[in-house]
């Protein structure tokens, strides 16, 4: 076991072995011929840090990073997850309180296979919401009012979802919502049994949040209600509505142009979220890291620019941060985690992410992670 927790990587490849194959790919795929997401996973590993030598790092660096006016024990949380639970049952409560535990924060998901409310109570200091713009604004403004009263203080708004992605391995496995089950499937559950028996014991995934909103709370049902509730209808004027309506923080997630970046300040977006989804989006999408500077440099030095997108290491998030981003999120790397090993999994990853970034850290002579702008010459994007 100790070998597979080498790095986000190892731990990728037990999980391909742990689920089915439709599960794993409904991870782990992206948009058409996922180019987007092979950029921005390239895109990291084509940049490199130039070591710097006889600095004295000795001892546990600091990782410590300010943030929306807190401190964080890491400069990286995480992003928010559509459906994980397709990965293991269990795993958004899991990945709550164990954000909870690392000082890092925690991104409850619209499509959540546990309520807004379970989940913060799970990650009661640590906890954001994001939201999903659905087709009915009777459930986003409800979505609001909850999120609220349940305690959450910052909002991400999901804005990179015009249409639904195109994303051929679900197409392939029959994996689309809602469900239809086919032989294929059954066979590949079957060679499955630790997730098959995981699955039975506690019922299909389910979109925890909407049950409220439909008559028919099957979990099939639920898809179906939340396939209906794809929308494009996000635009400025309803981002406007939400700035209003939301009394705390916002970050506006999926902005990849400078132009959309400046806009969003201009409306009173507290911060946003370079990402386009992680590749799951658009096919043709640029790497998130190359979009970044871009972006920075159109909001200054002081707007506060989240990042995500391609990040598998401490070496990746150091590169992010170097880069321009004030902090990162991650996917991924999360639920391979809990995929591997269940939650032992959600208990262990955030340890190793700083692990691997205090060695990076180290590499280059940074003793604190707050005096990186002093060593953003140590970073080439190739």
């Amino acid at each position: 076991m100790a070998g597979s927790w080498s790095s986000v990587d190892d731990l990728r490849l037990r999980a391909r072995r742990r689920l089915p194959r439709f599960a794993f790919d409904f991870i782990d795929g992206g948009a058409g011929n996922e180019a987007s997401l092979g950029r921005n996973v390239e895109a990291y590993r084509q940049a490199t840090l130039v070591p710097r030598i006889l600095r004295n790092v000795d001892g546990d660096l600091a990782t410590e990073t300010t943030l929306f006016g807190r401190t964080w024990r890491v400069p990286f949380g995480v992003a928010p997850i559509g459906m994980a639970g397709i990965a293991w049952p269990g795993i958004d409560g899991w990945l709550a309180a164990g954000a909870e535990r690392a000082g890092a924060p925690y991104t409850a998901s619209t499509p959540a296979t546990a309520t807004l409310e379970e989940l913060r109570t799970a990650a009661p200091t640590v906890s954001w919401f994001q939201l999903y713009v659905g087709r009915e604004q009777r459930i986003v403004d409800d979505l609001l009012h909850r999120a609220e009263a349940a305690g959450y203080e910052t909002l991400l708004v999901t804005a990179d979802v015009p249409k639904p992605g195109k994303r051929l391995r679900d197409i392939r496995n029959s994996f689309m919502l809602p469900l239809r089950p086919s032989v294929r499937m059954a066979l590949d559950v079957a060679i499955h049994p630790g997730w098959s028996w995981a699955i039975a014991r506690s019922g299909s995934p389910r979109f925890c949040n909407l049950e409220r909103y439909t008559k028919n709370s099957s979990a099939s049902s639920l898809a179906e209600f939340m396939a209906s509730q794809s929308s494009g209808r996000l635009d400025w004027a309803l981002f406007d509505h939400i700035r209003k309506t939301w009394k705390g923080r916002i970050a506006l997630k999926g902005v990849l142009s400078p132009e959309d970046a400046v806009e969003a300040a201009r409306r009173g977006a507290d911060a946003v979220v370079v990402s386009n989804h992680g590749g799951r989006q658009l096919a043709s999408a640029p790497a998130t890291l190359h979009a970044l500077g871009a972006v920075r440099d159109a909001l200054g030095p002081d707007f506060t620019v989240l990042l995500d997108g391609g990040i598998r290491s401490g070496e990746d998030i150091l590169k992010g941060l170097l880069a321009g981003a004030d902090f990162v999120l991650m996917g991924r790397p999360f639920v391979f985690a809990v995929g591997a090993y269940g939650q032992e999994g959600a208990e262990r990853v955030f340890e190793l992410l700083r692990a691997e970034l205090v060695n990076a850290m180290g590499q280059i002579g940074l003793s604190d992670i707050a005096d990186r702008g002093a060593f953003t010459d140590c970073l080439c994007l190739g």
